[in-house]
């Protein structure tokens, strides 16, 4: 019997010394260069962001943080590296919703939502349906009335399957009653190329992109509440009676297990970039929507995105 209590004793000496390594490697966090994976193209509105951020980073924690890719599979190629990576905090991942949710919901990829462990959520991408602006098509209702009478003729460009454009895709086809072709993409850089180049019909644009080629796109409506403000005159969906309602939620997270005291050292360091005014003004500016949701919040908000993408994912078996 003794020995047997020596042994638990043991062990559980062996856990509290583990345990108090891993606070005292917290406190000190971090020491050394910190590596932020960026899942989608270089150029595109993840990367750019992470660009933005970087010095910031780099000025706030008192490290280096090198931005690096790993593309493909629409950000799971990238998030399942996410949660095999040792939780010490110098790995951290950029991730997008609804992606990270409705890509497990449909196959096999590497990582659960469950996994992908959110320290901050610090953007918002609304979506709009576009066409080039040399396109015969001029309206949302004429776009609608050609693609009934030619199913599956109009190509709709998108980043990745199981994403928020894929979705957008599927909800408008749905409600409008039509048909057309998916070509999903690796990012929003050759997305953006595609359309431009006339190689797809039409995206579901980021709305930083409808700024960005606002001379070179014809807008036909926002997937949002309101009227998106850099585009005032273009109606939403739902003023022309179609309930279409998407925005791409952008923000970063760790590896699962990383210690609660790194996480909140780096959410307190997104937070800060986040809310500082100048750089919520050139996210404005860019059509974005700066948000500054920490890491509780984040994750309160993934788990509530999840109950309502299930039953967009499940026109996605049908």
């Amino acid at each position: 019997m003794k020995k047997r209590f020596g042994s638990i004793a043991a062990v559980l000496m062996i856990v509290l010394g583990v345990t108090a390594v891993q606070a005292w490697a917290a406190a000190d966090y971090p020491t050394r260069q910190i590596t932020y994976l960026i899942t989608f193209d270089p150029g595109g509105q993840s990367d750019r962001e992470a660009r933005r951020q970087q010095p910031h980073l780099e000025r706030i924690l008192k490290q280096k943080v090198m931005i690096d890719y790993k593309v493909g599979g629409g950000g799971a190629l990238g998030w399942r590296e996410l949660v095999r990576a040792k939780p010490d905090g110098y790995f951290m991942a950029g991730f997008n919703m609804p992606h990270i949710i409705l890509q497990p919901l449909q196959q096999e990829v590497g990582y659960k939502t469950e996994q992908i462990l959110p320290v901050a959520i610090f953007q918002q991408t609304p979506l709009a349906l576009v066409v080039h602006a040399k396109s015969n098509i001029t309206t949302l209702q004429e776009f609608i009335d050609f693609a009934k009478k030619n199913p599956g003729s109009l190509t709709l460009g998108g980043t990745g399957s199981f994403t928020s454009h894929q979705m957008a895709s599927l909800r408008l086809q749905k409600i409008a009653g039509i048909k057309l072709t998916y070509v999903p993409f690796t990012g929003s850089a050759p997305l953006m190329t595609a359309v431009l180049g006339g190689h797809v019909s039409c995206t579901f644009s980021n709305s930083d992109d409808v700024v960005r080629f606002k001379d070179q796109l014809r807008v036909l409506g926002f997937a949002t509440e309101k009227r998106f403000p850099a585009a005032p005159n273009v109606q939403t969906f739902k003023e022309m009676g179609y309930d279409v309602l998407l925005t791409t939620d952008r923000g970063v997270a760790v590896p699962p297990g990383t210690p609660e005291a790194v996480i909140q050292k780096l959410e307190a360091a997104f937070l800060e970039i986040s809310r500082n005014p100048a750089i919520q003004e050139e996210m404005t500016k860019q059509g974005f929507v700066p948000v500054a949701m920490g890491h509780k919040e984040s994750i309160a908000h993934k788990e509530k995105m999840a109950v309502l993408y299930k039953e967009m994912a499940a026109d996605l078996k049908k």
